[in-house]
């Protein structure tokens, strides 16, 4: 907009005028972000319908009132991070990949003081790296801004990252933050952090210093749970060793601590992550007559990395015999939870454990598995993701694996036990008994089955089953959120009555539910199939066939595919085509007659082939 069409604008609609500013900003090539559209930018402004045309994703030349817009959209800065990726691709690719540091520190230095709150950078980098890649490469910048002196990095995600003016030495941050706080758990925080810097810095002076704050905390606090209390005892001790003193006379004492052997799993699960070896090397000197029961109990209550830790301990300090076996006995117990199933299945090949897992991957761990979904399935509320059933899905070798002992009775079983699954959306079960299938045949009966009682079966090729699927997951996780967040946005701006933005918000949302439906109930139908059953004998879905025109003498050559897999430029047709479904059963010879519009055609077959011969 230039400044006439500002002018113009506010002569309209004088209450406009404090936001002149950002209208002006509303330039042809300013790039922008819409709380309902997202990022775009801007392409003209329309001035005979007063209207900004901008390009978002999706939405090429998208008409916005920009007095509506005013509270909605907001005008980029060129330093903008968002704008900056399009104008400096190269550069913003190699600080995403090579020095996340200086990336957050370019961030920072566009708001306003330097400072931005850890959602709203989290939301800034969510958008610049896209959600599938921000989180890890979150956690990994994250890291690197902890040692690095130009920024200031709260304690939680809702307080606000600094950009300093001067850069100042991590340790002395952490001595601040230390004196600035009367919290004995944070105080304790604080303490680990210096000590995790001890390799790099010569922190004596230091540890004296903290020494005996920490071990007043440790002694005297007792509003610590004992996760707390041993943690804080290893941060004294530790400092002890630093500072040189002797830690014979300090109360309590680690083995004291973990004397109770009931308290071990609720000791394990709230301590901070990296100090399980060193529980367990302690359970090992408290307990020397029941170390051994005791890391087996925290080995069936673990998850993760303390999965592995549990198993290197054990065999460490020689079980691995009895790893197996009790691994055993857990699966005849139904006692193997779900995150050491996980485990399981994940190390079944690697070259550590695969010796130890070898006797337990069969028909049997499988049960372990469906059932351990199911229960986990029936106690979620909403959609909450199951990495159990995900890698069931995703790790194309693991039913196969699981299966290559089963006889056809017991992988029947199984595969009626997948289809009652609540863990699984049908659509994800169909994949999976598709493994089934190709393993053993006869429980195609159960698919067929359940098709007769949804109704006829599509038959589709795989790259356009891939297709649909790919087109009901946007819908899904893309475009109805993102439409529900557009209705909200408009509905803001009050009167629904006369809120156009508000009015095509909820005609996209008809549409989307309608698409959404449609796409369930069609992929609810479908049957994949590769079109090798398929004879020459007579017309099938897989056939190329050759056809005369018996009027104009022409000849023309159809491929007969799934139904989706129309494509008449390549005389490729669906077999729920007209003429297709004439067509089908039909041999050499057979003569056919079809409507096609207001004409009716006769055809007669001249030749018969197999479409993946003709390939």
């Amino acid at each position: 907009m230039n400044a006439e069409a500002v002018h113009d604008l506010i002569s309209l609609k004088p209450d406009l005028k404090p936001s002149k500013a950002k209208l002006e900003a509303m330039k042809p090539g300013a790039y922008c972000v819409h709380r309902s559209w997202g990022f775009g930018r801007i392409k003209s402004y329309d001035a005979a319908n007063r209207r900004l045309l901008i390009d978002f994703d999706g939405k090429p030349g998208h008409p916005m009132d920009p007095a509506f817009c005013i509270g909605t959209l907001d005008v980029l800065p060129e330093k903008h991070l968002l704008v900056r990726q399009q104008t400096e691709a190269a550069k913003i690719a190699d600080l995403i990949a090579n020095n996340p540091a200086q990336l957050v520190v370019d961030a920072l230095a566009t708001y306003p003081n330097n400072a931005a709150t850890g959602v709203e950078l989290e939301n800034l980098f969510s958008s610049v790296l896209g959600a599938d890649k921000f989180k890890k490469w979150w956690t990994a910048a994250k890291k690197q801004l902890a040692g690095d002196p130009r920024v200031s990095v709260p304690a939680k995600r809702t307080e606000v990252f600094v950009l300093r003016d001067e850069p100042v030495n991590v340790e002395d941050e952490l001595m601040e933050q230390f004196k600035n706080t009367r919290s004995p758990r944070r105080r304790l925080q604080i303490a680990a952090e210096l000590l995790a810097t001890a390799k790099k810095k010569d922190l004596k002076p230091l540890a004296t210093e903290l020494l005996a704050d920490i071990i007043t905390i440790v002694k005297e606090t007792a509003a610590l749970e004992l996760a707390e209390r041993l943690h804080g005892a290893w941060v004294r001790n530790d400092l002890a060793a630093i500072a040189g003193q002797d830690i014979s006379a300090f109360e309590p004492k680690v083995e004291e601590i973990v004397a109770t052997e009931r308290d071990l799993p609720s000791i394990a699960e709230k301590l901070p992550t990296g100090t399980h070896v060193r529980l367990l090397e302690l359970i090992h000197v408290a307990h020397p007559t029941s170390w051994k029961e005791n890391v087996f109990t925290l080995l069936k209550l673990s998850s993760g990395k303390f999965t592995t830790e549990c198993v290197n301990f054990l065999i460490d300090h020689e079980c691995g015999p009895e790893i197996t076996t009790t691994f055993q006995r857990w699966q005849v117990e139904q006692n193997l939870r779900a995150p050491v199933l996980l485990w399981i299945v994940k190390n079944r090949t690697t070259r550590k454990f695969s010796r130890l897992l070898n006797d337990l991957i069969g028909p049997r761990l499988l049960t372990a598995i469906l059932f351990a979904i199911d229960y986990e399935a029936l106690q979620t509320a909403g959609a909450r993701r199951m990495p159990l059933a995900d890698i069931l899905s995703d790790d194309i070798d693991l039913i196969p694996d699981l299966l290559s002992t089963a006889d056809p009775e017991t992988a029947r079983d199984l595969a009626n036990t997948l289809m009652l699954n609540q863990g699984f959306e049908e659509l994800t079960k169909k994949s999976l008994l598709a493994r089934f299938i190709k393993l053993f045949p006869g429980i195609q009966s159960l698919v067929a089955s359940d098709e007769s009682e949804k109704g006829e079966a599509l038959l589709v090729s795989k790259s356009s089953y891939e297709r649909k699927r790919e087109e009901y997951d946007t819908i899904v996780t893309k475009k109805i959120p993102e439409n529900s967040k557009a209705i909200a946005a408009a509905r803001e701006h009050g009167d629904l009555k006369e809120n156009s933005e508000y009015k095509m918000a909820k005609q996209d949302q008809s549409l989307l539910l309608a698409q959404k439906s449609q796409l369930e109930r069609e992929l609810g139908s479908a049957r994949v199939t590769d079109f090798k059953e398929v004879t020459t004998d007579s017309v099938g879905v897989g056939s190329v066939v050759e056809l005369r025109d018996l009027g104009t003498k022409k000849g023309v050559t159809y491929s007969i595919l799934g139904a989706w897999d129309s494509n008449p430029d390549a005389n490729i047709m669906s077999y729920k085509t007209p003429l297709g479904l004439a067509l089908l059963s039909k041999k050499i010879g057979d003569e056919v007659k079809v409507k096609i519009g207001s004409e009716e055609h006769s055809y007669s077959i001249q030749s018969i082939r197999r479409y993946v011969d003709a390939k």
